[in-house]
């Protein structure tokens, strides 16, 4: 396997789960906590900031094989994972604005890569 492809999947997971702690933080701040030190000691928080942790440790791996343009143009894919995450678990709507945004970063991400 060639090794930029590996670290480039590195830094996509990394930000893929990066994405599913952010989820996990608005799933804990839609809640009602009896607190507000329990609004920040929960298992939903302290999970997603686990896994920011292991995201961050993961993005910094991934640098070791991928020049810093490649690293941070493969870290926008978490634009669109967000996006089909606000989609899918919070069912909010495709808005034209959205669609179009999004078509923007794949845009982008093409044409950086053909460059």
């Amino acid at each position: 396997m060639n090794e930029k492809l590996l670290y480039a999947g590195i830094i996509v997971f990394s930000t893929f789960i990066s994405a599913v702690s952010q989820v996990m933080l608005k799933k804990a701040a839609m809640k009602n906590h009896e607190t507000r030190l329990g609004e920040y000691l929960n298992p939903l928080v302290i999970g997603a900031y686990l896994i920011f942790v292991v995201s961050t440790f993961l993005t910094v791996y991934s640098y070791r094989g991928l020049e810093v343009s490649q690293g941070t143009l493969l870290e926008t894919t978490g634009y669109l994972f967000i996006f089909a995450f606000d989609v899918i678990i919070f069912h909010e709507r495709m808005t034209l604005k959205k669609i179009l945004g999004t078509a923007l970063i794949l845009a982008g991400i093409a044409v950086a890569v053909l460059l």
